[in-house]
């Protein structure tokens, strides 16, 4: 009854940040998923952009906290209340009719997760709740013609998981998430500084040579970026100046662990939808295709084209928000096709 007038809103609820889609409006928000409250009384002191700017820092009465980890809510309370924020900003309570939410989550997580993700959308005002797969949600984010009877490969890299999918009919054929994403690529850059420097930098100074700096495969000029830290001998401050080439480096495992899963997953797919793969190539969506050399390197080790999504950060949230216009268009397919067949 209310599904034209109410509001549909796409949630990429992520470990590094929390987009926002409205049908009709787009992108409303792009926020950090931090949470900053009052010990002890647990009152929100700032949400977003401001409370990332407190993590680490604050005082002894305040914690900063990222209530998602891994693609996935570790913190409950905190999770509802960032998203009720969140949602304030962009949606006035006084509207009578309440949201149809539809949220992206990694297909790894657990039925106890995938409940929590729910309830804390319900919680947060929403009168209606899907959650579907990442990687589903990037597609249809994509653009990618995934009702076709072909194989179509998503690889979905976001701050808590990476995600890999042939999808064909509308359906997942394989599916494979693994636990590692930006963060990984930021823990694995922070371990590396402090045991070839012994120099301890923070995960704000780790996300800036990742971006700045950071590669997957040889670039023709190298880059250099000053970095500043903790010994961790003496713990006096120091600087340090660091180059793409070591940060590459760094990067080798995670970025390995993730070309051995898409290699396992093009394994276990079919022969006639890996052909359309080997045609299309993969589409790669998510902050973490980014990172600078990344398709190129996928290409070389799987012997198939990568290709980058328009947009690839928002695509997961774009998705989302059209999934019900999506099924609609699948219902209206089936029903089409039932009545030619008889």
């Amino acid at each position: 009854m209310f599904g034209g007038i109410s509001s549909d809103f796409g949630i990429d609820l992520g470990t590094c940040n929390t987009l926002i889609y409205i049908k009709g409006k787009g992108i409303v928000l792009n926020e950090p998923s931090v949470v900053a409250v009052e010990r002890g009384t647990k009152r929100i002191v700032a949400v977003g952009a401001d409370a990332k700017r407190m993590l680490w820092k604050t005082p002894e009465n305040i914690i900063a906290i990222r209530p998602m980890r891994d693609g996935v809510i570790a913190d409950i309370e905190s999770t509802e209340k960032m998203i009720r924020c969140f949602i304030d900003r962009v949606f006035p309570r006084y509207r009578f009719i309440k949201p149809r939410m539809v949220i992206g989550v990694p297909s790894c997580i657990t039925e106890v997760e995938r409940r929590a993700v729910e309830e804390s959308a319900y919680k947060s005002g929403a009168r209606e709740v899907r959650v579907i797969e990442e990687s589903l949600a990037a597609a249809i984010g994509a653009d990618i013609p995934i009702r076709e009877p072909a194989g179509h490969m998503i690889l979905d890299i976001g701050g808590g998981t990476t995600e890999i999918s042939v999808i064909s009919l509308g359906g997942m054929v394989v599916t494979s998430a693994i636990r590692i994403g930006g963060d990984e690529f930021d823990d694995s850059i922070i371990k590396h500084i402090r045991s070839v420097h012994n120099l301890i930098i923070g995960e704000y100074m780790a996300e800036r040579l990742k971006i700045e700096i950071g590669n997957a495969s040889p670039e023709r000029t190298i880059e250099k970026m000053e970095v500043k830290g903790n010994d961790a001998i003496t713990g006096l401050p120091r600087r340090l100046e660091v180059d793409s080439v070591e940060v590459r480096e760094a990067l080798k495992d995670p970025i390995t662990q993730i070309i051995d899963e898409i290699k396992t997953v093009l394994g276990k797919t079919p022969p006639e939808l890996a052909a359309d793969i080997v045609d299309r190539g993969i589409v790669m969506t998510g902050g973490g295709s980014l990172l600078k050399g990344l398709d190129k390197l996928i290409q070389k080790e799987t012997g198939v084209p990568a290709i980058i999504a328009e947009q690839p950060e928002i695509c997961v949230a774009l998705g989302a928000g059209k999934y019900f216009d999506y099924i609609k268009g699948a219902d209206l397919t089936r029903n089409i096709y039932d009545r030619l067949n008889g």
